[in-house]
Formats: structure tokens, C-alpha cells, sequence
């Protein structure tokens, strides 16, 4: 942690300082495609810049550790730094998998030797992950999965598939699960990280139904992986990934509940698309009052819910990392962005079923395909069906079904 001697606006003065030395003013557009022209590749020259100053910094994680290229920030310094970058316009480009998910992961799990090799590439934003989990027989029942990785003294030789690898198409890393004892389901599971640019590492993007290929089936053919990649335990990846969708679903069901995944459009608000796509009454109100119900309805759930992950975010904060009530959030947030969703083609009027060309707004285009891309939010990081048995069994403490 950094000490700044309890003076957090000692802190805001040096963040604002940098900020200004350093965030280049080009990019300094705050919508919701800046983000992802941050993130995509190839970057331009002045996001590049930006990503390598900010994680060189450690600003991109701010309160990772210092020791392996974190910001060691405390909350109240990060939550400074948040708010002076949110003055300028300035959004972090270093994010993705391995921040979200595999980095807490991998500080909480590691090795020593694992944290200092990838850890820098992380922080840097230099090196991307995708997630090697479910397979064509193995989706919400992940542990029957049938990848295989045998033992070939000094490395591991990986046979097999995923599907749903969300980004395999850009990522450098994956953290992939596989079998290593065929003589028992759970406990014979074992986390690996693999070179996605090895031999035999073959990715085939898959197209869905709003016209983007987001995720990407995966196909392993005599794979060698060294030994030292073996995160955890051999046979005991299982505990590895569950502490990882933890933080997955937490991480989903924050971006669910603030916006829309994927989405690199700046869109209105429902109440004002519905008003321009339905009229208003006399009194300035949506002039369906069904709709107006729903809506509102929707806005209120949306709120608690934003509530409730801030107090969840607390909660975690203090008791290192979310907990299984990660589920619970998890299938709100699905919940709450599909019905957003549908709501806000509904409220566009005929504008809202546009595809393609004109005479379609850039947000008429794309509310409808982002609607159907949230058919996904219930599937992706653990089904709706899977979180709600999470919630009985481990959260609740139900019995199994008899």
C-alpha cells in the first residue's frame, strides 16, 4: 500500500498532476466506444502511450500489490484516482480477462515463480487471456469435461476442445482446464496456462446471431505444455476454478448492471428513446402508460441492484474477494440488462427492429443487436440454472433435491 502519509488529497494533487503530464487529450472522449478503441488492436499510437505510461505506473491495477507491478494503492487512494481520471475522460485500457479474472486468481493461488512471469504482462496490458473452460459435452456440467492432458515427463501433451472462448481469436494466454486422472470427475482436474500461439493450437470464431464472433471455439492437437505452467495443484484445478468464477461472475455482474457487454455505441436512456420513439402526454410523460410502468419498474430494480453490488463490492473488499453471493449478482444482472434491453427496442418503435442501413441511427442499429447479444448474459459465467443452485446449495444450505 502506498503511503502518502493519510493525506488522500496529497494523493489527488500528485494523481492530477500525472494525469496531466501523461493522458494523452485525443482520447479524452468519454462514450462507450473510447473503451473499446482502447482496447482493440492494433492500437494507435497515442492509446499505446496511454496503456504503457498508466501500467507502468501500476494505475491500471491500482491496488495490486507494488511487488509484482500493481499500484499498492489503498481504496480511498484508488477511488481518488477513479474520480480524477473520470474529470478528464480518461478510461483504463488495461483490463480484460486477466485483470478481471485470472489476475486475482493467480495473486491469491500462485506460485511465486507463476506470479513474477506473468503478472508484468498483465499489469502492462500487454498480454492478453482467454479462458479455456467449456466444451462441446461440457458446459454447465463443466467437470465432465474431457480435455485431456497426459504426462510426458517434462512437459503435458494437450488433446482436445473448447467452446465459448470468449477473445481466443486476440489472447496470447489461455488458463485452461483438463483432465489428468480419468478415474475421477472433480479431483481429477488440472489448471493449465497455455501458449495460444503453440503448434497444434487452432481457433475457429464463431458467428452469433447480432453478426459479431466474440467467442471462438478452440481446438488442442498434440499441445506441449511445460511443466511449469501447472497452476495448483496436479489434479486439483477444480478448487483453482471455482475460486476463479468468483470473480468472474462479479466481474460480469457489474458490467451487466452498468451497461451492456460488448456495446461501443453511446446510447440514450430508455425514458428518453421511448419518448422519441412514442411521444409524450400533456404532462411530459411517455405517452404509453404501460410502458411507462415497466420502464420505471425496470429503472427502480436497476437501482437496487447497482446498490447492492457497491455494498457487495465492500463486502469483498473486506474479506479478500467475492464470496458465493457473487451467484446471486450474477443472475440479477442478467436478468435486469436482458429485460433493459428489450425494453429499450421496445421503447425505439420501428427503430428498434433496424439491422442495417439507412434510414437507422447508429443507436437504432445498435439496439437490436445488442438486445440479441444479451441473450448470452444468462448463459456466460455459469447459466441462470447453474447460479440459482449455487444460491440453494452453498449460499442458503438447501438440501439436494431427494
Amino acid at each position: 500500500m502506498a503511503d502518502f502519509g493519510g493525506e488522500v488529497e496529497t494523493f489527488r494533487a500528485e494523481a492530477r498532476a500525472w494525469l496531466e503530464e501523461n493522458f494523452p487529450k485525443s482520447l479524452a472522449h468519454d462514450t462507450a466506444a473510447q473503451l473499446a478503441k482502447l482496447q482493440a488492436r492494433p492500437e494507435t499510437p497515442e492509446a499505446t502511450a496511454w496503456r504503457r505510461a498508466l501500467g507502468s505506473k501500476g494505475w491500471g491495477t491500482p491496488t495490486w500489490p507494488k511487488e509484482y507491478g500493481g499500484g499498492g494503492l489503498s481504496r480511498a487512494e484508488a477511488k481518488v484516482l477513479a474520480e480524477e481520471m473520470a474529470k478528464i475522460g480518461a478510461k483504463n485500457p488495461i483490463g480484460g480477462m486477466g485483470v478481471a479474472f485470472f489476475g486475482p486468481t493467480l495473486l491469491e493461488y500462485g506460485s511465486e515463480a507463476l506470479k513474477r512471469e506473468h503478472m508484468p504482462g498483465i499489469v502492462m496490458g500487454e498480454v492478453w487471456w482467454c479462458q479455456g473452460y467449456s466444451e462441446p459435452g461440457a458446459g454447465s456440467d463443466l467437470a465432465g469435461l474431457q480435455t485431456r492432458a497426459e504426462d510426458k515427463g517434462d512437459h503435458f501433451l494437450v488433446n482436445g476442445s473448447k467452446v465459448w472462448t470468449s477473445g481466443a481469436q486476440h489472447a496470447d494466454r489461455c488458463y485452461c482446464l483438463v483432465r489428468t486422472n480419468t478415474e475421477k470427475k472433480h479431483e481429477g482436474i488440472s489448471f493449465l496456462l497455455i501458449d495460444m500461439k503453440a503448434p497444434g493450437v487452432e481457433v475457429r470464431p464463431i458467428l452469433l446471431i447480432n453478426g459479431t464472433s466474440p467467442f471462438c471455439e478452440t481446438f488442442f492437437t498434440d499441445v506441449k505444455v511445460p511443466k511449469d505452467q501447472l497452476f495448483g495443484p496436479l489434479n486439483g484445478g477444480w478448487t483453482v476454478a471455482k475460486r476463479l468464477m468468483q470473480f468472474e461472475r462479479d466481474s460480469i455482474a457489474g458490467s451487466l448492471g452498468g451497461g451492456n457487454i460488448g456495446q461501443t455505441v453511446a446510447m440514450p436512456t430508455i425514458p428518453e428513446a421511448a419518448k422519441a420513439g412514442v411521444g409524450e402526454d400533456d404532462q411530459g410523460r411517455i405517452a404509453d402508460a404501460d410502458l411507462r410502468r415497466r420502464i420505471t419498474e425496470h429503472l427502480m430494480e436497476n437501482r437496487a441492484f447497482q446498490l447492492t453490488m457497491k455494498r457487495a463490492a465492500e463486502d469483498a473488499r473486506a474479506s479478500n474477494g467475492p464470496s458465493n453471493t457473487a451467484a446471486i449478482m450474477k443472475y440479477a444482472g442478467a436478468k435486469i440488462a436482458q429485460e433493459r434491453n428489450e425494453l429499450m427496442v421496445e421503447a425505439m418503435g420501428y427503430g428498434g427492429l433496424a439491422w442495417e442501413g439507412e434510414p437507422f441511427s447508429e443507436q437504432e442499429l445498435a439496439a437490436m443487436r445488442t438486445m440479441l447479444r444479451s441473450k448470452a448474459n444468462s448463459i456466460e459465467g455459469g447459466t441462470s440454472e447453474i447460479n440459482l443452485n449455487i444460491v440453494a446449495k452453498r449460499v442458503l444450505g438447501l438440501p439436494d433435491p431427494k
